[in-house]
């Protein structure tokens, strides 16, 4: 029988996802982190990108998330996303045309621009972008 941890993916706004997994992999701030059954508690920020939950069935499920917080307690992982939307839920347009704007906000010098949020609106338009590729290239495999 394989061994199992329950996850749960909230945001402020809902809970995403509740279920039993494999493994899950976290964009952690230091980097990806992948977390099974008998995982060392653990406490830590997440950056924008992607979890990715793998099912006892094979089957995979994705989520994006703006950031928030990760902890692992022995038989729990908690997702508390800031933002989290289910990887098949993302408007490619819209994050194609964020990224857009914070690219034309971050080249034109003369505006009078937040660097710091125009960057971030930046990393979180390429990660979900990354998740959308990422999910694609899967599909076809």
């Amino acid at each position: 029988m394989t061994m199992t941890i329950h996850v749960d993916v909230v945001s402020a706004e809902a809970e995403i996802y509740s279920g039993l997994a494999e493994m899950v992999v976290i964009p952690a701030r230091m980097g990806d982190v992948g977390i099974m059954p008998h995982h060392a508690p653990l406490l830590s920020p997440m950056k924008p990108g992607e979890v990715r939950v793998m099912k006892e069935n094979g089957e995979e499920e994705s989520f994006y998330v703006s950031g928030g917080m990760l902890e692992v307690q022995p038989h729990t992982v908690t997702v508390l996303a800031d933002t989290a939307i289910r990887a098949r839920d993302i408007d490619e347009a819209a994050a194609l045309e964020a990224k857009q704007r914070a690219e034309k906000m971050l080249s034109d010098k003369q505006a009078d621009i937040d660097y710091a949020k125009a960057q971030a609106e930046l990393a979180e338009a390429m990660a979900q972008l990354q998740t959308i590729q990422r999910i694609r290239k899967m599909a076809h495999h």
